[in-house]
């Protein structure tokens, strides 16, 4: 509910919110780290062993720093923590849209992406390990994921060029593919539900209007600077603001698809990409069930 209301609420406002809501964070955060109440990277790599992240696993992570609490050098620790957890040929994946608003209020105003130089907006995790030299982010105008790992180039080379970008091409399906996991640090579905999203790439004709009827024509600047030129579908954004993501969290829970585990102090959930996609797909066939109809059409 709370994320479809700031869906509706102007510009303006929101930016004031967020505001308000950094500097409060931020005192949070330092009366904790006052108390003593430090987590340390060795603390976060216990608890991922401990909730299953084991090495060789590929692990797509969302995140948000300031509900995991006062970190013992912030962003990069919890990055440290991560890589150490899947090891040497394990593979760790982050989103990290330059978008923070509907995709085509972002798409009429950005028509050019730069893969070195256009922020993540998705946090002060994801923008960290963007610029880490050993990622490797995706060229997506809208949706790119960036991957360390022997072969990231396999998980997010082929983002480039699709006209949608959850398909069959894009590093949410070939999660699920490596039958890899999904992290959700202090975030839930209806604010990082990318995923969700690779249901209406694969069915056909999918039983929603969930892209806009324009086709946009973007630059592309790669890695090397080279210009490319590539088309991209965007969300319907009236489409968008009827979503109700975290109603389906009781499915996946009784489908075993994810369990609620803790992540310093946040509250967070890991999925099994591979049961996740599977069990909505099946969902999908019997009773249309989707992020727009969580309890299907029965």
């Amino acid at each position: 509910m709370k994320n479809r209301l700031r869906a509706w609420m102007p510009n303006f406002v929101l930016g004031w919110y967020r505001k308000w809501k950094k500097k409060r964070v931020n005192q949070e955060l330092q009366q904790q780290k006052s108390k003593g109440a430090i987590w340390l990277k060795n603390d976060f790599v216990t608890q991922l062993k401990n909730i299953g992240i084991v090495e060789g696993d590929v692990l797509l992570v969302h995140s948000s720093l300031s509900k995991i609490g006062y970190v013992d050098g912030g962003a990069q620790t919890i990055i440290d923590a991560l890589l150490e957890a899947v090891g040497e040929k394990g593979h760790l994946l982050m989103p990290n849209s330059p978008n923070d608003s509907f995709q085509l209020d972002y798409i009429q105003k950005n028509p050019v992406f730069d893969v070195l130089h256009s922020p993540s907006k998705l946090g002060k995790i994801t923008e960290t390990f963007r610029l880490m030299p050993q990622a490797m982010r995706s060229e997506s105008p809208t949706e790119p994921v960036s991957c360390i790992g022997p072969n990231a180039a396999y998980f997010v080379g082929t983002h480039f060029g699709n006209e949608t970008p959850y398909n069959q091409n894009s590093p949410f399906y070939k999660v699920a593919k490596a039958k890899g996991k999904i992290l959700y640090i202090g975030v839930t579905l209806d604010n990082a539900g990318t995923s969700l999203h690779v249901l209406e790439d694969l069915v056909d004709s999918f039983m929603f209007p969930v892209y806009y009827p324009e086709t946009f024509s973007v630059q592309v600047i790669d890695a090397q600077g080279k210009v490319k030129e590539m088309k991209t579908k965007v969300h319907n954004p009236e489409q968008s603001k009827l979503r109700k993501c975290d109603e389906l969290l009781p499915l996946f829970e009784r489908e075993q698809a994810m369990k609620r585990v803790k992540f310093g102090n946040a509250e967070t959930i890991l999925f099994d990409a591979y049961t996740m996609l599977e069990v909505m797909l099946k969902a999908y066939e019997k009773d249309q069930v989707t992020m727009y109809t969580p309890n299907g059409i029965k």
